[in-house]
């Protein structure tokens, strides 16, 4: 018998599924950590992937 395979992830356009990033702003803190800060895309929402957009047939199309 046949497995159904999920349909596959829609990947964000915008960051290519690398949703959140850790920049570091500079310098240490007195642990010798280094300072970052997270930063999650504008588009997705920090998950990678965004929902099937329905496209409309007819006129408008």
């Amino acid at each position: 018998m046949t497995q159904h395979t999920p349909p596959a992830s829609r990947i964000c356009p915008a960051c290519d599924g690398f949703a959140s990033v850790a920049v570091t702003i500079g310098g240490r803190d007195p642990r010798a950590h280094l300072r970052t800060i997270t930063a999650h895309c504008p588009v997705c929402h920090g998950t990678g992937t965004v929902t099937a957009r329905r496209v409309r047939e007819g006129a408008g199309a």
